[in-house]
């Protein structure tokens, strides 16, 4: 006779910070970051594109560094901040300007990789104020757009540099 396997997931007591909420739960250890934000939270702003970690359309920060999401488990967030394209704001919790500025320059067209572009050019921002063009292109290459040509992404975020 053979012995019953367990088709029980294993359950995580998950503690951490969303977009600068405290957040508690229990979720099945098996559960993708990606999966967790999406369906777990509702948060529908990261997206999934690939799944291998090669378009970054579901890039989030995480402890103020950007990750892709499909990449990393949810058990991994434990004790961790993340912030989803929700959670980037401006100061009064208006748009943040990155915001602005990829409207103002036309660096959104159908909008699907728009969440992860914004996160990569954040985490940027964050570490170099005043980034170079260069460091920019640099920190976009994770990031694949069909629709903008990207001159238009890169001038949204040279504008953004600073503010």
């Amino acid at each position: 006779m053979s012995a019953k396997k367990n088709t029980t997931p294993a359950v995580f007591a998950l503690s951490c910070a969303v977009n600068g909420q405290r957040t508690e739960l229990e979720i099945p250890s098996s559960l993708s970051l990606l999966d967790f934000i999406r369906e777990t939270l509702g948060l529908k702003g990261t997206k999934e594109g690939c799944g291998e970690g090669e378009c970054g359309a579901c890039m989030v920060l995480v402890n103020g560094r950007a990750v892709n999401s499909c990449l990393m488990m949810a058990v991994q967030l434990h004790g961790k901040e993340l912030v989803t394209i929700e959670g980037i704001k401006g100061k009064a919790g208006g748009l943040h300007p990155l915001q602005k500025t990829f409207m103002a320059e036309g660096a959104v067209q159908c909008g699907f990789c728009t969440p992860g572009l914004i996160i990569a050019s954040e985490a940027l921002l964050r570490r170099k104020p005043k980034a170079t063009l260069e460091e920019i292109k640099l920190e976009l290459t994770g990031n694949l757009c069909r629709c903008t040509g990207y001159e238009k992404v890169l001038s949204a975020v040279e504008k953004a540099r600073g503010k």
